[in-house]
């Protein structure tokens, strides 16, 4: 294994956020600074054509948060006021004389300040800054970095050409993309850094006959390196059966049916059903129902859901979030009982409740809102085998196109690509696509009925919120069972 290292950008950086941030202190009633230095690399192997590029997730720069008479306001920067580059190939940045790192620290005041004065700002408890130093670097097994790109767009062109067969799949395309994420969070109290990579690759491939075509995927993910292409590379004649079984599709009766939700599909439930809505930023502004039912049954006995970057390992795993809160593990359903939600730090300081480490942005230069990491149900006691010969005549449903959710009126609306038809407990050999799932999230979890015993995680996409503003998340869990409306 291969140990990441952290950003040179921000160990230079350090001891001059710490001076700034001890020079601010006597001025703010908190005050405090996230620094990221986030790099990355993608890689697309398409018909015809090979190429890289540079993903949406590459940052670098400063935030700065500061509380006053209980109103918080923050400036962000993606060099510090005054600083020059080092000359050569260094990439850390510097304030080369005392004069020019007063007037940084003279500057960073004064727009904090007149951020300050605003008179619509709300006021918040004080933010609570408790003293820790904390350090995380992530391992991988085979670092993107260090590969030679053309070797990587090589591995990705054999994958797309095994499944490209010219009969049933005419077209496939293969992707990579990974991020090496390092940031540092710096107040008066504590001192945290985290550096860790992660990855996600896509294998997309298209069927036809005729006039008729059909389309799925197989995705891999987790905080690992070029590693996860092996699983791409494995699930090769696993799609190709998939996408030939497509071509035999045929359009399901509209109705209200046993459903088993693959843990991809179980996991995005979750994610829209008591994900969004237990967000508790969502709460402080009234937008989601969920907070007039905490204490309350929203489910079945054989619902427990988590959501947490620690104790799981993927995309959405950190050692703290981007308010400088450690991670932790949230209990948001107890057997079927809607125990508490998770929260941004200053959403949870309005309400009175705990910090659980979920305040996020996208950028640096971003809002911090209430957000998912890894969202999941807990496991059950059913395997696979008995859940399916449970079924009178229901569906099997995998391969997720898309969810979304309502949090205020609690609907929900699942697609997935793959629906295989079970009568008498068995298949039938029929399968269905695309499938669009739907109900009333109360209806639907107080109907799940089996949990199976298998757990896994998939974080290959991402979640949107406010502005659409983007976080890596994960999603997933057992099998469930469960009743839904199909069409």
């Amino acid at each position: 294994m291969q140990q990441r290292t952290h950003s040179s950008f921000l160990l230079a950086a350090k001891p001059q956020l710490a001076d700034i941030i001890s020079q601010l202190k006597p001025h703010f009633d908190y005050i405090s600074v996230l620094a990221t230095d986030d790099r990355g690399l993608s890689y697309f192997a398409l018909p015809g054509e090979t190429r890289t590029t540079e993903p949406m997730w590459v940052q670098r720069g400063f935030v700065f948060r500061a509380q006053r008479g209980g109103k918080v306001a923050e400036y962000a920067c993606a060099v510090l006021p005054g600083a020059v580059r080092a000359r050569g190939a260094s990439q850390a940045s510097r304030i080369d004389s005392a004069a020019t790192m007063r007037s940084a620290i003279d500057t960073i005041r004064d727009r904090l300040d007149a951020l300050l004065v605003d008179p619509s700002l709300i006021a918040f408890p004080q933010i609570p800054d408790e003293p820790a130093v904390a350090e995380y670097l992530g391992e991988i097994e085979e670092d993107p970095f260090r590969a030679d790109p053309e070797s990587i767009l090589r591995r990705l062109s054999a994958i797309r050409e095994r499944i490209t067969d010219g009969k049933t799949v005419v077209m496939a395309q293969a992707r990579y993309e990974c991020v090496d994420v390092s940031r540092m969070f710096i107040s008066p109290n504590r001192s945290l850094t985290q550096s860790f990579l992660w990855s996600q690759a896509y294998l997309f491939g298209v069927a036809r006959r005729g006039q008729m075509s059909k389309m799925s995927y197989q995705p891999a993910s987790g905080r690992k390196g070029l590693e996860i292409l092996a699983t791409i590379e494995d699930s090769v004649p696993r799609l190709a059966k998939e996408l030939a079984d497509l071509l035999d599709a045929q359009p399901m009766k509209p109705g209200e049916y046993d459903v088993i939700l693959d843990p991809d599909m179980a996991g995005t439930l979750a994610h829209e059903a008591f994900g969004h809505g237990v967000e508790t930023d969502m709460f402080f502004k009234k937008r989601a129902r969920a907070i007039e039912y905490v204490g309350k049954r929203v489910g079945s006995d054989l619902v427990t859901m988590y959501d947490g970057a620690a104790e799981v390992d993927q995309t959405g795993s950190f050692l703290f979030d981007d308010e400088g809160v450690f991670a932790s593990k949230t209990l948001v359903i107890d057997k079927g009982i809607l125990k508490s939600g998770i929260s941004d730090t200053l959403s949870a300081l309005a309400l009175g409740i705990p910090r659980t480490g979920n305040g996020r942005r996208e950028a640096f230069s971003h809002k911090a809102y209430a957000r998912m990491t890894n969202t999941y149900f807990a496991p059950g006691n059913s395997t696979l085998d008995e859940m399916i010969a449970s079924i009178k005549h229901g569906w099997q449903l995998s391969r997720l196109n898309s969810g979304m959710e309502d949090p205020r009126n609690w609907g929900i609306q699942l697609i997935c690509m793959v629906g295989r038809e079970i009568k008498d407990g068995k298949f039938t050999g029929r399968v269905a696509s695309p499938i669009v799932c739907s109900g009333y999230v109360p209806d639907v979890l107080s109907a799940v009925s089996m949990v199976s015993r298998d757990f896994e995680l998939g974080g290959s996409g991402a979640c949107g919120k406010g502005h659409k503003e983007y976080a890596k998340v994960s999603s997933g869990g057992p099998y469930v069972k469960t009743r839904m409306r199909l069409g």
